[in-house]
Formats: structure tokens, sequence, C-alpha cells
């Protein structure tokens, strides 16, 4: 018999519903004070509780506007009316899309449920354990009827996660807007902690629902621990099936908008930005958070779901699961549990330890937050695998156990945070303007947008090579030390820091829309370079968002993969098999096919969008003049019935495919199209974000004209400028919509492929056996 873990059991179960309890309070109490920013017309009015409110979190400060001899109240009016705009626009459209994402939902609950449970014709019957036929397990009914609620539950929580993160955002980007009348670091402090308020939402909800669920299931299936967290995977395929739509749709309809505006009002009509004459802006603020809020919500929650179901899976069938330590087993979640309280300390000193008094301070302040989360992270890890886990112990591995020691864990949950942190800076170097790389494509733009998406497309290949190097690293280590639980393991590792990530995410969104509603409200210049500046920051934080998602999901996606061919009892993939060959080249042609449709999608829904901004331009009387009001809501309906008609077929083509596969070709040839997909997908993912950051970041680097080559390059409105807004107009669907849902697409197979795999072994391959 293995030793068990060091933490009793009991605190084990009091400890990791208090730290999401922790987490959950902690985003309430940074919503309360975001809250305290009125938009209303009193903005401006002293604090009546005297001097403690006039630090750096105090709402007491004298205004821009009153520096400059100006305090209109009604531009506090103007921002309110647009914030509502927005909030409501967002609303109405998630509400919509959820309406045909619960169809669908049901639809496939259904299946799970008929699928599972006719594996063994429906019997009530209990069976011999997979893993060890010396055991009685549930019936595979039970697993279909449990898998079937938990497949429920982690599309709700998901959905949960993307609409409670947009309505947090559409709340706050107006308060961000006022706050910049006080000064830079106010307004960061706003944005910042509003992405707290999701990222500790987020990851302290997601955690509790999956230990409450683990713990509800465990009173039906007792000391069959297989059947409960094979169940358990139902999570994770709820989770990133919903997210997949979150993150089509809503891309679909924020690039459809920012296409639009971009092409009509920037290039064709030489207005900026945001500008409240465009017929496309309340579109395209609107956009931005149900595409990069509600979209990356949903998104890393259904990474943290896998991650977590992956890791439960393996160790269920190795000696944490044998044994029955509940402690150890509970690992995974104990390495959630530690994420969310160093998270909490690392906020902190983003917006109470240390002031922004500067635009130069807003982006090292964010990266801060990255290695701060990480370095304490190592730590937490550190502890929780001394007192969580046995000095020795077994993990599954193909049909056999291996021998690991804790310290060999630590270490592969340690390999994938470090690599989490490496793609984040790697991606930063790539996307960021304020190095070589991007500098060298605002450059190209002097002899026109070719030159300009030559350079684009080349930066976007190159930025791929360290970040595979990172995960091949990652992947060798955590398979070498612990087998596949090892590499389940290195993705929560990476997958720690959540809370942070998340809340660096969504400050950018955040920031972008306050740029947005400071332009359209008419505020002062000074006051528009100050959210440029923040939104300047903010598109880079995404762009490291976008490449920890991608690399978690690579680690993820091998996970699930590990654990679905273990269960569909497939002990070796040969490539030179043909059954396996064909798999392969399906799997990697399978993003390309994806990619496809997302990007003729936001081109077919862009198209209608820059025909009725023209409409309006060439039929309102006064509108370029400023006289008349733009149309806005026929932009509106455009992105959002656009948007919930072309998530369809790709969302259908990435669920479908393993259902097919499996049932038609059987679990070999299944486990080719996932490994193809896995490669190909990973790689064109980290292409295109890094293409679009970049591209997008150029731009913004000609319009600020900080440096004398970017003066050189401007102003607004030069030829080397429209050069950049072509580049920067091709590649936000590549950033905002293909590449982050490529991450998805990889993830989403595999888990499904792990719900499915006890049906694909006993009932797939039809075609094979007939032939």
């Amino acid at each position: 018999m293995v030793a068990l873990a060091f933490l009793p059991e009991l605190w084990t179960e009091i400890l990791i519903p208090v730290c999401a309890v922790v987490g959950i309070v902690f985003s309430l109490f940074q919503w309360f004070i975001v809250s305290r920013v009125r938009v209303s017309a009193d903005q401006g009015a002293p604090s009546s509780s005297g001097g403690a409110n006039n630090g750096k979190n105090g709402y007491g400060d004298y205004l821009i506007e009153e520096e400059e001899g100006v305090n209109d109240q009604s531009v506090v009016a103007k921002c309110a009316e647009i914030q509502t705009a927005i909030s409501e626009g967002a609303t109405s459209f998630l509400f919509t899309e959820y309406r045909y994402v619960g169809v669908f939902m049901v639809i496939f609950a259904a299946i799970i449920f008929v699928f599972l449970g006719s594996v063994e014709g429906f019997s009530t019957e209990n069976k011999p354990c997979t893993y060890d036929d010396t055991k009685t397990c549930k019936p595979a009914l039970a697993t279909a009827a449990f898998s079937t609620i938990a497949f429920i539950l982690g599309a709700v929580t998901s959905v949960l996660s993307g609409f409670l993160g947009m309505k947090i955002a559409t709340y706050a980007n107006a308060r961000t807007t006022l706050e910049a009348r006080k000064g830079v670091g106010k307004a960061f402090i706003v944005a910042f902690r509003s992405g707290a308020v999701m990222g500790f939402l987020l990851a302290a909800s997601g955690l509790l629902v999956l230990y409450i669920t683990i713990n509800v299931f465990k009173i039906y299936y007792g000391e069959d621990w297989e059947g409960l967290f094979e169940a358990i995977t139902g999570y994770g395929l709820g989770g990133s099936s919903m997210a997949l739509f979150g993150r089509v749709g809503g891309g679909i309809y924020t690039k459809a908008a920012d296409v639009g505006a971009d092409l009509v009002g920037k290039i064709e009509r030489n207005i900026p930005e945001d500008d409240p004459r465009n017929p496309a802006v309340i579109a395209d603020n609107v956009g931005d958070n149900v595409g990069d809020i509600a979209g990356m919500g949903s998104d890393l929650f259904g990474s943290y779901a896998e991650a977590s179901c992956a890791a439960l899976v393996v160790a269920s069938i190795s000696s944490f699961g044998i044994n029955h330590d509940f402690t150890a087993m509970c690992y995974p979640l104990l390495i959630s549990s530690m994420g969310i309280l160093v998270c909490l300390i690392t906020t902190l000193f983003a917006t109470d330890f240390f002031e922004i008094k500067a635009v130069k301070e807003i982006e090292p302040a964010l990266k801060n937050q990255l290695i701060i989360s990480t370095v304490i992270m190592t730590v937490g890890i550190a502890i929780v695998s001394y007192v969580g886990l046995p000095s020795s112990f077994t993990i599954f591995n193909f049909g056999a156990q291996k021998v690991v020691k804790n310290w060999q864990l630590f270490l592969c949950v340690c390999v994938g945070l470090w690599a989490g942190l490496i793609i984040g800076f790697v991606t930063e170097y790539y996307t960021s303007n304020a190095y070589s790389p991007v500098q060298d494509v605002a450059d190209s733009c002097r002899t026109g947008a070719a030159t300009n998406v030559i350079f684009g497309l080349a930066l976007g290949y190159k930025s791929v090579i360290i970040p595979i190097f990172a995960i091949a690293i990652s992947i060798f280590v955590s398979f070498s030390f612990a087998a596949m639980y090892g590499v389940a393991v290195a993705a929560l590792g990476m997958l720690s820091t959540i809370a942070t990530g998340l809340a660096i995410d969504a400050y950018g969104p955040i920031s972008d829309n306050a740029g947005g509603i400071a332009e359209m409200a008419g505020m002062s210049h000074r006051i528009r370079e100050r959210t440029d500046a923040l939104d300047a920051a903010g598109n880079t934080t995404a762009a490291i968002g976008k490449g920890f998602a991608i690399g978690s999901a690579a680690l993820v996606s091998l996970a699930l993969f590990g654990a679905f061919v273990s269960r569909a009892g497939v002990h070796t993939v040969d490539v030179l098999t043909p059954k396996v060959i064909i798999g392969l080249l399906v799997g990697a042609m399978l993003p390309y096919w994806f990619s496809a449709m997302t990007m003729k999608s936001v081109g077919s829904a862009a198209l209608k969008m820059v025909e009725e901004v023209r409409r309006q331009f060439n039929t309102i009387p006064g509108l370029m003049e400023g006289t008349a009001k733009p149309d806005y809501a026929t932009c509106v309906k455009i992105s959002t019935d656009a948007s919930i008609k072309e998530m369809i077929p790709p969302g259908c083509l990435v669920m479908l495919t393993p259902l097919i596969v499996g049932f038609f070709f059987g679990v070999e040839t299944l486990s080719g199209v996932l490994a193809g997909s896995l490669v190909s997908g990973v790689q064109i993912a980290i292409s295109a974000s890094n293409t679009g950051g970049a591209w997008d970041n150029a731009k913004k680097y000609i319009e600020a004209g900080v440096s004398e080559h970017a003066k050189s390059l401007g102003p607004k409105g030069s030829e080397p400028h429209k050069a950049a807004v072509i580049g920067d107009t091709i590649g936000d669907p590549l950033k905002d919509t293909s590449g982050p849902s490529l991450n998805i697409l990889i993830k989403l197979m595999a888990v499904e492929s792990l719900v499915f795999a006890p049906f694909f072994a006993t009932h797939g391959g039809i075609l094979f056996k007939y032939l």
C-alpha cells in the first residue's frame, strides 16, 4: 500500500471550497470598488468623506476639464448613454446566441445519453471495471446519465462565465473613461480591477462547481472512482462546446463590425476610429465585449475544465484512485486553489502596492503581474506537492503503472507554468510595437499594403518557433516524469494563474471601449491620449492571453488524447498503418477548413456591414457634418444576424467530426485525426494570432507617432497609415476569430473523443468491420 498524502482528507474537503469562496468574495470586493465610480452628473464633485478618498484609489480628485477651465457635465451623461447602448447591444446579442446554443445543448446532451447508454444495451447491472476486472463498477447507463448532467453543468457554467464577464466589462468601460479625466493611473486601476472581477469570478466559480459536482456524484458512485471521474469528463466537454460557439459567434460579430467601420470610416471617409458619425461604431464596441470578453472567458474556462478532467481521469486509474486517496486525487484542484490565493496577492501589486503615474509604466505593470504570479506560484506548487502528494506513488501509463516521486510531479507543473510565461513574453516580443518586429512591419508600410501583408505573414510564421519549442520541452519533461498525468498537470500549471491572466486579458477590451466612449462623447484629446495608451498596452496583453490559451490548449489536448487512447483500448498509434495515416492527413486539414469557414464568415458579414455604412453616409443628410445621427441599430442587427447564422457550420464541423470518424472508421483513425489536428492547429493558431496582433500594433505605432521613426510614417491619413489600416483589417479575423477559435477546436475534439470513447470502442469502425 502506498502512503497517503500528508494533508488529511478533511482539510482537503475544507480548503478547496474555502479558496474558491475567497476568490468569489475578492471579485465582489473589486466590483464594489469599481461601482463607487459614479456615471452621473456629480462625477467630479469633491468627496464628502474627506482626504481618505484622495489617494490613488480616490474619487475626489480634480478633473482635466477643470484644469482646462471647462467642466461640461453633459459629457458625463453622454458617456452613460453610450455605455447603456453598448451594454444593451451586447446583452441582446448574447441572449440571442444562447437561445440557439441552448437548443444545441439539449440535442447534444441527448446524444451523449443515448450513445453512452447503448454501450451495454442500456443495462442497469453492474459491470467489471475496465482496468481491474476483479472489481465491479457502476453500469454504462449510469455513466451516460452522469456524463449528461456534467455536460449540462459545464455548458451552463461556461455560458455564465462569458455572460458575467461581458456584464462586468460593459459596466466598467465608461467608468474607465471618466476616471481618465483624473489621470492615467486612476483609469488603469478601474480597468484592471474590472478585469480582476472577471478573472477571479471565473476561476473560483469553475473550481467550486467542479468540486461540488465531484462530491455529489461520489454519493452515487461510492468506491467506483473509475466511473465517477469518467462521468466528470462531460464537464469539460460542456465548457468547451459553449466556448466554441461563443468564440466563433462573438469573433464574427466583432470583426464584421470592426472591418466595416475601418474600411469605410478610416480609409474611405478619413474620419477617426470610434468617431460617432460612423454607423458601425456602436456595433464595433459591442463586438469587443461579446468576442474578446465573453468568448475568451468561456475559452479559458473550457481549458481549465478540460485540463482538470484529463488529470482526474488518469489519476482515477492510478494509485490515487486505486487506494482512494482523496487528497492526492484532488491535486489538480489544490493547484487551482493555490492559484486563486497567489493571484489575489499578485493583483494587489497592481492596485494597492504601487501606483501608476505615467503612461510608460502601464505595460511594465501588466507584465510584472505575469512574472510575480509565476514566481509566487512556483513556491505555492512546491507547498501543494509536499502536503498533497505521497512521497512515492504510481501513475497509469498505457497499461502499466509507473512509479513517480512527488518532486517529479512538482517539476511537471512548474515546467508548464514557466513555459506559459515564455510563450507570453515571446508573444509580446512579436506583437508589441516597442520591439523591432512590429516596427519593421510598420516600416514596410512605406511601400504600400502589399509589403505590409508580406512582412506581417513572415512575422507570424517566425513567431511560432520558440512557443513550439517551449511546448515540446514541456511535453518531453512532463511525460518523462509522470506519463500523460504529467502532461495534464503541466497544462494546469500553465492555467494555474488563470485569474491574473484573465484580469490582464479583460483589461484590454475594457480600455478599448473606454477610448471609444471618449471619442464618441467628444472628450478632450488629452483624455483620448490616455485611453489610447491604456488600449495600446491592452492590445499586447490580449495577444499574451491568446498565447497562453493556445499553449495550454496544446498540452490539454495531448493529455486528453492520452486519456482517450487508454480508455478506448489503443496501446500504440502506428503512423505507418493506413487507418492512422488517413486520420493524420484529415486531422491536419481540419484547422485549415475551419479557418476558411470562419474567415469567409467574417468577410461575408463585413461585406454587408460595409454596404450599410456606405448607404448611410450617402443617404443621410448631414451625417458627415455631424448634424444628423447615424442608425446604429441597423448595424448592430447586421452583425447579430450574420454571426448567429455563420457560427453554426464551423461549430458543426468540430462537433460532428469525432462522432463521424469514431463511428464509421474506429478509434485508430480517430487517434490520427486528433494528432493531426493538434499538430497543425497549434501552428496556425499561433501564427494567425501573432500576425493579426502585429498588424494592429503597427497601425497604432504609426498613429501614436511617439518616435522619430513613427512620425516619419504618419500622421493619420498618410499613405503608410492607410497601408497599415489595410493590414490591420486583414489581421482582425486572424487574431480575433480564426486564431483563438482553433485552440478550442483541438481541445474540443479531444475531450469529445474521450467522453464517447466507450461507445467508439464498442460500436465504432463499422466500415472496417463490414468491408
